[in-house]
């Protein structure tokens, strides 16, 4: 718990200046519903005070007990969309076990991982998601892939989109900036194929 509170010590001028979403607690895939005893022993010893989720990333998880154990706490179960091969289709069902949400898209292929640009066919399900989800909680709060391109830039711009609201100029010029960004990125990678 030292390394936690001085992590949260390290954050909190972000809790501070009220920019601080959720803490992510995120579990190793090796990590299993037999940790289940430890893992409520750590949640039982979180400092109160901020909003905490945690990302099962095992299928082992899909049982009742972890989610009853996260309501107890406030904790919000990390939903997730991610490759079939993880098997973790179970987590991509919309559940609250807080006063608050927490939705990760990773992309759905494999290798390389998060390198993925979500098309509006395979968000729009989550449209319908995150409005029952918003029915039961207050803040819903989403995050699209780690990638170091424009991906999840146009990913997000477009699902607030998609949610029914109005992009601004800004939105708009850093949606189109980053599609054509993705087209000229693409264009050289197909360009360096060809010339190998």
């Amino acid at each position: 718990m030292a390394l936690l509170n001085e992590f949260l010590e390290k954050i909190s001028p972000l809790k501070y200046a009220n920019k601080l979403g959720a803490v992510l607690i995120q579990l190793p895939p090796s990590f299993t519903v037999k940790e289940f005893q430890n893992t409520e022993e750590f949640l039982d010893r979180l400092p109160s005070g901020y909003d905490y989720a945690v990302e099962f990333r095992h299928p082992s998880w899909n049982t009742e007990g972890p989610w009853e154990l996260l309501k107890h706490y406030n904790i919000a179960a990390v939903l997730t969309d991610s490759p079939e091969p993880d098997k973790l289709q179970f987590l991509s069902e919309p559940i609250v076990t807080a006063n608050h949400s927490f939705i990760r898209w990773h992309g759905r292929q494999v290798k390389p991982r998060y390198n993925y640009l979500y098309s509006k066919d395979e968000l729009r399900p989550w449209v319908d998601k995150v409005k029952r989800i918003s029915l039961e909680t207050p803040v819903v709060r989403g995050y699209f892939n780690n990638h170091y391109g424009a991906r999840a830039v146009v990913n997000a711009i477009e699902f607030k989109e998609m949610l029914g609201n109005t992009l601004s100029e800004k939105e708009n010029a850093i949606k189109e900036n980053a599609r054509n960004f993705l087209f000229e990125a693409s264009k050289q990678s197909t360009l360096d194929r060809s010339l190998n």
